[in-house]
């Protein structure tokens, strides 16, 4: 099945572009861009990976490096999965479809969690043994064993294409989402509306929900396991007004649509939700919105939500990656497109201020994926080429 939502995005929004922290609002600071720093750390050329995705988020190891994927790259030019020191030096850790016939996974567009076991475990959008998916393990010296191919059920009803980063769950199991596929009604693209999904750090999983179009569809953002237990995500199509939904899932698979995006109020969210530390969730939507180049939003866990800033072109626009909250309680993320055409990095407080900290440029890229705010208080992330000079680039802002 050819890519769907993320290639629409990804080359739709670079046409486009082309063509034209939380806590408490106590404890939040302000922000200030005297002082700020951005360093382009290493470059991706192909042979060490190529063309990172916006919810391929970065994480920091216990061994204090980074580790991130591409989509393309590598030995097969079927996506990678890299390390990084927090200074630059870049190891391409492991190359998919290094197996025959790409058993192993290829064209990974998520991120990677790191386990209690010490393990990273992750998903790729195409390859295994039906050519739909697959969830992997790697061990801390790169091997890699495929837990599960997606599309191993009649009809995948078990799904496909995943493309959201996994999550271990208080329980140690992994939960995640796929685009497609699942029991539900067919939309979109003819094939199921995707899934939510369990899996154990052995390999045997379990669909707890269908999405049928009206309650969403295309859940492509990650999974954020709440404070009460419940698992809370977001469709990027489907529900009342097919402008994505935000969704509250018990741990038994009981789904309750908790907002759904009508336009004004923001539209398609393309990332999943971070949970601050006032207890309420924080995102962004990738259109919509008063200008209707997306907003960052605030919702309670009982579904009111609150629009705290519309983008604009000017301050950044397209907002298609996550949220994170720092250790100045406050939200940072990036944009894809700006006034320069090249993306932005901002912060944003809980209660609404907004400021543009950073634009991106055509050396930089596009600054199209989350953060990731290490030990050592840098954010790093990763850009999409802006041209063909490169395939990429991981970077680190503070």
């Amino acid at each position: 099945m050819m890519n769907t939502r993320q290639e629409l995005i990804t080359l739709g929004i670079s046409c486009l572009l082309l063509a034209a922290a939380t806590g408490s609002p106590a404890q939040s600071q302000q922000f200030s861009t005297s002082e700020s720093k951005f360093t382009a750390l290493a470059t991706f050329n192909g042979t060490n990976g190529a063309n990172p995705q916006p919810s391929a988020d970065l994480i920091q190891g216990a061994d204090g490096n980074l580790y991130g994927t591409t989509y393309g790259g590598g030995a097969y030019n079927s996506g990678t999965v890299f390390q990084m020191t927090p200074a630059g030096a870049l190891n391409t850790f492991y190359s998919f479809c290094t197996q025959a016939n790409c058993t192993d996974g290829t064209n990974p567009v998520a991120g990677l969690v790191l386990g209690t076991d010490g393990n990273f475990y992750g998903v790729t959008e195409f390859g295994g043994a039906n050519f739909s998916g697959t969830a992997f393990q790697l061990t801390p010296t790169g091997t890699l064993t495929t837990l599960y191919s997606f599309c191993s059920q009649t009809n995948c009803v078990d799904g496909e294409n995943p493309l959201a980063t996994l999550i271990q769950a208080s329980d140690g199991n992994f939960y995640g989402t796929t685009e497609l596929g699942g029991a539900g009604t067919a939309c979109n693209f003819g094939g199921g509306c995707g899934t939510v999904f369990k899996i154990t750090p052995s390999g045997t999983l379990t669909v707890l929900y269908n999405f049928n179009g009206t309650d969403g569809s295309l859940p492509d953002g990650a999974l954020i396991q709440g404070s009460d237990g419940d698992y809370y995500g977001t469709t990027y199509l489907g529900g009342a007004n097919n402008g994505g939904t935000v969704f509250q899932m018990t741990p038994a698979g009981t789904l309750a649509t908790l907002h759904n995006f009508g336009g004004s109020d923001g539209a398609r969210p393309a990332a999943g939700l971070v949970q601050a530390k006032d207890g309420n969730f924080y995102a962004t939507t990738s259109e919509g919105g008063a200008k209707g180049y997306g907003t960052v939003f605030r919702i309670t866990p009982g579904g009111t939500l609150t629009t705290l800033h519309s983008f604009n072109r000017t301050g950044g626009s397209y907002p298609i990656s996550g949220l994170i909250q720092a250790t100045d309680g406050n939200l940072y993320g990036t944009t894809a497109e700006g006034a320069n055409g090249y993306g932005t990095i901002f912060g944003i407080t809980p209660r609404g201020r907004f400021t543009t900290l950073y634009r991106f440029n055509s050396t930089d890229g596009f600054g199209n994926s989350g953060l990731v705010q290490a030990n050592n208080g840098t954010f790093y992330g990763t850009t999409y080429p802006a041209s063909s000079a490169n395939d990429g680039t991981v970077f680190g802002w503070r």
